[in-house]
């Protein structure tokens, strides 16, 4: 930080340029700011002179950003909502609740976690919730939030994560979909970053159709699940996104032969701090709601040996 000091002419200059990029004039900024505009020109002409580039371009009443400028108010924006978020997080304390940041999937969100977010919350009354949501594969390093689900190859060195369930996958579609009958064929939907034909492994599914296959294909696997529950086709279903839709019986299999990698689904703690005994309550609870269902899966559909495939 010693260095940071010496760059800057004032730590309110950074205020003042903030509030001049976000409103896009020294007028309006000096208005946020209580001040006159004169001093807003001279605090941010004061500011490029010590760092030796211009920040704005002024052009008739109006205050564009450079090219310098936009760099630094990517980094200033950053650099506030941090601190903003760390603020808010100590008020919050102080009034005694918690804020945990989860890094999880957009469909395991979508369509696992929301059905049950009533019931997590009455559990932890305390704790306010944030989501860093990816739509892809869960890749990535867990930084900066609380917990991370990740995947990882069975034979890669751990990184302290706590087993959530092996990878397993079936083929799953709605009752209706499974009902419907006639000579057209099954609509495979995929997700448009996995390999290779999946449909390709089962030689068979529990439909009616016997017609050539049709595919529908998705960047995001919460539109892959949700267009199997709207009867749109057959998806691969993860069982770690679509177990609370077998169980509700919304989603059913679409054939009796299960898939399994050497993957495995773990939540990680976040590399940059360490755990907070709150966030390893979450991953605890998760994990205990996650192998309840299971266990009623496996007793509603005994032949596909479920649990024994999962853990």
């Amino acid at each position: 930080m010693p260095e940071l000091r010496r760059m800057l002419p004032s730590s309110n200059a950074l205020f003042v340029f903030d509030a001049a990029a976000r409103n896009g004039s020294f007028t309006a900024a000096a208005v946020e700011l209580n001040v006159t505009q004169p001093a807003v020109s001279r605090m941010l002409g004061q500011f490029e002179e010590h760092l030796g580039v211009r920040l704005f371009d002024r052009k008739a009443g109006r205050a564009v950003l450079t090219e310098e400028g936009e760099l630094l108010y990517r980094r200033v924006l950053d650099g506030f909502r941090s601190i903003e978020t760390g603020l808010v997080e100590i008020e919050r304390r102080r009034k005694g609740t918690e804020t945990v940041t989860l890094s999880v999937s957009s469909a395991f969100t979508t369509h696992w976690l929301m059905p049950r977010i009533d019931k997590l919350q009455r559990q932890f009354p305390k704790v306010d919730l944030r989501f860093q949501l990816i739509s892809g594969a869960l890749r990535g390093p867990v930084e900066n939030v609380d917990l991370g689900m990740r995947f990882r190859d069975r034979d890669e060195p751990s990184s302290g994560g706590t087993l959530v369930m092996k990878e397993v996958m079936l083929p799953v579609c709605s009752p209706g979909y499974v009902g419907q009958t006639g000579p057209e064929g099954n609509t495979i939907i995929r997700l448009a970053e996995t390999s290779g034909d999946w449909a390709a492994d089962y030689p068979s599914f529990l439909t009616k159709r016997r017609g050539a296959a049709k595919a529908l294909s998705f960047t995001d696997y919460a539109v892959v699940v949700q267009a199997a529950r709207l009867s749109q086709g057959i998806a691969l279903g993860w069982l770690a996104v679509t177990s609370h839709w077998l169980l509700t019986g919304a989603l059913v299999p679409a054939s009796d032969a299960l898939a399994t990698t050497r993957r495995i689904c773990e939540f990680l703690p976040p590399r940059n701090r360490p755990m907070r005994p709150i966030a390893a309550e979450i991953r605890d609870w998760i994990i205990e709601q996650m192998r309840r269902e299971l266990t009623a899966i496996d007793r509603i559909h005994a032949k596909l040996g479920l649990i024994s495939a999962c853990y």
